[in-house]
This record gives structure tokens, sequence and C-alpha cells, in this order.
């Protein structure tokens, strides 16, 4: 991977996860307790070898810009000429904002060129999947390929959130509808299924610069890659598929775009379980982060109806249970549960204080939240709509501004995102 030069995709407005990128990028929002979204991909660039890597961000990105400077700065060696660098707009070539996907590539342009590495690796900050880009490469080179796209097999009825690739049998690509409603389209590796493209695109440095440079001119484009630049590449070069190979080392491969609150729930949901699908355990392929420094987490009491106790749920450091009951949730750092409390299938960010006499269920409470004594969230989404934000699937999701109180109770650990 020397020669290759990673470019993360990290400006979205994440509109769909809305309210949870209210204050913050999608890249940046919790994951698994202890990670942010981002940290899955960057976490496959770092086993992959790969260690050079741009970051571009735009929307809401101080978090992510901190957690990037704090957790993956040090990571890779600098007098090597490696290096894990946040590009955030800086309008060169341009006087807009990003406009789409291939137009943020294209605004740093010159960044990418005064690497002169032989191949860029376009990645998505938003995506949850174990991958080794590494064999993806050594594909792209045995190939002869000028650009390279990972793709996954999906079912036909999926076919409106992918980018559906038309794929012969020597694996070269020689069609690309962007999420069309319906296809005829199958794939050799499967023919029942569809080949989805997944976000990862390998180009040849001297295709890819040319390629941008002749999306920017063009007025009808709308600068991305699934809808203008790879329909158009697959005509005039050798662009060739690469099957997701999961290292995630389950019978069903898992590739998830948690883009929306119920698709972010449930990926929650499942690192809780019992026998999850994405293991976060996996020594052969380690999750990188960055974590404060916290105590142990605690569980007090054992008194009749007042034990401090967490079942099928993951519990981060700094977090007290203190005499409250917590099922099938995930806790981040510094969170309290106080007695009599009971939670189930809840997703809590960090620094948040729950109340005692609480039952909440099914529900997501974003970071610095109070939760009053008495408080019922979960059980009536009528009333819950009234104070807070619920999904049409019956998730609630608790924000700071949603949340009424008189005299809220702190935590001892509290620090600035």
């Amino acid at each position: 991977m020397k020669d290759t030069l990673g470019v993360l995709l990290a400006g979205g407005a994440g509109e769909r996860l809305y309210p949870l990128t209210r204050d913050r990028a999608k890249p940046a929002v919790t994951f698994g307790g202890i990670y942010r979204i981002i940290d899955i991909t960057l976490s496959n660039c770092i086993n992959s070898d790969l260690r050079r890597v741009y970051i571009l961000t735009q929307y809401k990105a101080l978090s992510l810009n901190r957690h990037i400077r704090e957790g993956w700065g040090n990571i890779v060696a600098r007098d090597l000429g490696e290096f894990i660098e946040i590009l955030p707009p800086m309008k060169r070539v341009s006087e807009n904002w990003y406009l789409g996907t291939a137009d943020a590539v294209y605004q740093n342009i010159y960044s990418i060129g005064s690497e002169q590495l032989k191949r860029v690796l376009v990645l998505s900050g938003d995506h949850i999947y174990k991958m080794n880009y590494e064999l993806m490469l050594s594909q792209h080179l045995d190939a002869g390929a000028d650009v390279t796209l990972a793709t996954i097999l999906i079912n036909p009825d999926e076919t409106r959130r992918f980018g559906v690739v038309d794929i012969d049998r020597e694996g070269r690509i020689v069609g690309f509808v962007e999420k069309p409603e319906q296809t005829d389209i199958r794939s050799p590796y499967n023919p029942r299924m569809v080949s989805g493209s997944m976000g990862v695109y390998l180009f040849n440095t001297d295709v890819l610069l040319p390629a941008l440079l002749k999306d920017a001119e063009d007025p009808n484009s709308t600068h991305d890659f699934g809808h203008d630049i790879l329909p158009r590449i697959v005509e005039d070069y050798h662009v060739y598929s690469f099957n997701f190979v999961d290292e995630n080392h389950k019978e069903a491969q898992y590739w998830r775009d948690v883009g929306t609150l119920e698709a972010y729930y449930e990926a929650n949901m499942d690192v809780a379980s019992v026998s999850p699908v994405f293991n976060l355990y996996d020594k052969q392929w380690p999750l990188r982060t960055h974590q404060r420094q916290y105590p142990p987490a605690k569980f007090v009491f054992a008194e009749p109806g007042r034990r401090g106790e967490a079942v099928d749920s993951l519990v981060s450091m700094g977090c007290i249970i203190s005499g409250g009951q917590v099922r099938s949730s995930v806790l981040s750092p510094d969170v309290r549960v106080n007695s009599y409390t009971e939670l189930e299938g809840c997703i809590v960010f960090s620094h948040v204080n729950i109340g005692r006499h609480c039952k909440i269920k099914k529900a997501i409470i974003d970071r610095d939240v109070h939760i009053p004594e008495g408080t019922v969230i979960g059980y009536d989404l009528a009333a819950d709509k009234q104070n807070y934000f619920v999904t049409d699937s019956g998730i609630t999701v608790v924000t700071r501004d949603y949340s009424l109180f008189e005299n809220p109770v702190t935590v001892d650990y509290f620090t600035s995102e």
C-alpha cells in the first residue's frame, strides 16, 4: 500500500440520522459504546497497512476533528511519511461547498496530486464493515485494472439503496446504474443476487485526476461518483469488480450503512446481543478509537428490587449502575443509572445521568442529557412525541433540548466533547 493514498469522505450532513447529527458530523456519531462510526473505516485502513489517509470533512466537524486529532494522529509514523490528515473545505478550486462526492475529491485535487502516489483509494466514513483493502489492491494489480470497485451481493429488492454493477464473467464491469428501482442485472458471483457498490473505489491516479477535471467542467453533472463518474468511466477504462471478502468471518457477510436511525439502532443492538454478527472482540482485526481516562464500570446494591445489574448489554468504563437494571442496551462512558430505574433496548451516549424510578425502552439518549426522577419513555409514543423526537418505527431520541429539568443531577466525570 506504499504507493496508495486513502481519501476518506466524511463531510456528509447526515440528514437521515437527525437529530443525532444536529450538532455533529455523521462519522462522529457514537457506535458500540466507545467508538465513533469513522473508527471502523480507519481501523480497516490501519489493519490493511494503508498509512497515508486524507479525511475530507465539512459539516459540524468540531468533535470529529478533535477525535481524529486526539485518537488517530499519533498512530502512524510521520517521520516515515505516513499521516492521517484532516482536510477541511478550502475552496481552492471553487467558491462552492462540496457539491457531491466527486466534487469533494476534486476540490482537493492539488493535495492529492502533490503526494505523487500511483493510486487513490476512495472510502466512505459512515459504513460498518471489516475489509482488507490490501486484497483489493492485489487483485487490482493482477488484473491490470485502471479502476476497481468493491462490490457486495445484495437481494434484487434492495437495488434502490445501491449502485448496481453489471459484471462480465472475467470480473470486468461493463455497466453501472445508480440506485435503480429494479433491474434485470444479476451477479456472476451468484445468479440469484445483484452486485452492489460498497462505495469503495480504487483508482489509478492518472485515471482519477483527468476524470475529476472533466466532471468539474460538465455543467450538467451532479458531481457524484455513483451518478456521474462511474457510469462514464466504465466505457473508456479497464474497470473491475472486487467481490467483498469479509474479515468479520461470520456466516453472513456484514456491511451496514448506518445512515438512518433505524439502521443505526439495529447495528448497536446487534453488537450488544448474545451472539452479535459484527464482532467487536476479534483480536485478528482490532478496532481502534480514542478513549479518555475513566475508572472501571461499577455495579452496586444487591437489595430486593434495588439490584445494580446489566445483562445482554455493553457497559463502558466510568459507568455506575447504582441499583438500576439495564437490559439489551449500549452504554457509553460516564453514564449513571440510579436506583429502581429500568433500561431496555437503549443506546445511551456519554455523560448521561438517569434518575431514580425511571422506565425507558427503545430509546437513544444523546450526550449530556439528565433524565429526571420518575421519567417514563418508550411506553406511550403519543405522549413521547410531545417532548421528544420519535421515529415511525417507535425509536425515541432524547437530546439536550428535549429534556426539561428543574434540578439536574450531575455526574463526576463530565468532559467536553
